[in-house]
């Protein structure tokens, strides 16, 4: 089942304190949780600045090593040309900038339509196309 991003206005992310919604900062080791994941609902995964990556790597991490289900949700610096590389990661939404309109992100999903390389959601292309019979 493919995932698809959620894009969310600046506006409309809450951040209302839920005990069901955790927050790691940039340094946090997703593989160090002491919490217990199936409590959780969502994961806000912080870009302090769109240079630093590492959110990507966590959520990798709390997709395919820890199996989490819930929402993982990019905020902070995020920029459009992230998106899809955002959903491939593992992230399930993202808070847009103040000021960004959501159909001109929603276009960078409509540009890129497959990918040769596996991700969290797929197998590597080859190797579908493997498992058909010629």
């Amino acid at each position: 089942m493919k995932r698809t991003l959620e894009l969310i206005a600046a506006e409309d992310h809450v951040d209302d304190g839920s005990p069901n919604v955790l927050q790691l900062t940039n340094d946090a080791d997703p593989l160090a949780i002491e919490v217990c994941l199936e409590d959780v609902q969502r994961i806000d995964l912080h870009f302090p600045k769109f240079t630093d990556g590492r959110a990507f790597s966590q959520a990798y991490l709390l997709r395919r090593r820890l199996g989490f289900k819930g929402d993982i949700r990019a905020t902070g610096d995020v920029l459009i040309d992230q998106l899809v590389q955002m959903q491939r990661s593992g992230f399930s939404s993202a808070v847009l900038k103040e000021g960004v309109d959501a159909s001109d992100a929603q276009r960078q999903f409509d540009r890129f339509g497959a990918y040769y390389q596996g991700d969290v959601q797929a197998a590597p292309h080859f190797a579908a196309a493997e498992s058909q019979p010629a």
